[in-house]
């Protein structure tokens, strides 16, 4: 008998596998993350390439210096409008609670994996609000900043001052954008399972319990009121073994 004889064939609500699913991103939630991503790398490359000499080769990537002077700002507008859907998508899961507050106190068992000691997460912990609020911070820090510098349509109607302070805001949040995306894809990668989440839409059931037991419960009460019922991966294995017995 093959190995794979008893696997199930995945549908919405299972894997391979036959675990039980929950849906953690719909699909707009998603193609809206990575598109606000892409346009994410396209700006921080850009304004890179602007930034110092040393770094003037990644103009290459948009099709050398002078277009990227001219890309850079609109892509700046794309991404901003792009963010600010995500912002809207997210606002009410991001809002700091009671337990939030233990658990940057016990930020010491965060960075040790000890998840056991901690309080219950919701669909986000603590960490991952705090940096939504620093992001948001910092794209409407761009875009003011960016919007004064932008020779070509505003800069005229500024005073030189407010230009060269303008310029400076416009690289410290640029500077502290990048570095908390990189602390982003950190977290990301540290949790094995959470990119996958948005590239799939989907956790299984032990992933949500043990990293966001909140949100978990939750997404079992909501599918009881709806009268969904899940069928665990034992209980398909069972069903899929007496189908092959007969």
């Amino acid at each position: 008998m093959r190995p794979d004889a008893h696997r199930v064939q995945p549908d919405a609500r299972h894997d391979v596998d036959g675990n039980p699913l929950i849906e953690r991103y719909r699909p707009n939630e998603r193609s809206n993350h990575w598109v606000t991503a892409i346009l994410f790398i396209l700006l921080a490359i850009s304004g890179l390439a602007m930034f110092h000499p040393a770094m003037a080769w990644m103009a290459v990537f948009l099709g050398g210096g002078q277009w990227t002077r001219i890309l850079h700002p609109f892509l700046g507008v794309l991404m901003f409008v792009s963010f600010g859907w995500l912002v809207i998508r997210f606002w009410h899961h991001n809002l700091l609670e009671k337990q939030d507050k233990q658990w940057l106190k016990q930020i010491g068992d965060v960075l040790h994996n000890r998840e056991e000691k901690l309080p219950k997460v919701g669909r986000y912990n603590a960490g991952q609000k705090i940096l939504f609020f620093v992001l948001i911070a910092c794209m409407v820090g761009l875009l003011l900043s960016g919007i004064v510098i932008w020779r070509a349509y505003f800069s005229a109607y500024f005073p030189i001052g407010l230009r060269q302070f303008s310029s400076l805001i416009h690289a410290f949040f640029g500077f502290v954008i990048i570095v908390s995306i990189i602390v982003h894809i950190y977290a990301g990668l540290w949790i094995k399972g959470a990119v996958g989440a948005m590239v799939r839409g989907t956790v299984t059931y032990g992933w949500a319990r043990k990293h966001h037991p909140l949100w978990f419960e939750q997404v079992m009460q909501d599918e009881k009121r709806a009268g969904i019922k899940t069928e665990t991966a034992a209980e398909m294995h069972a069903a899929q073994s007496k189908h092959d017995a007969h």
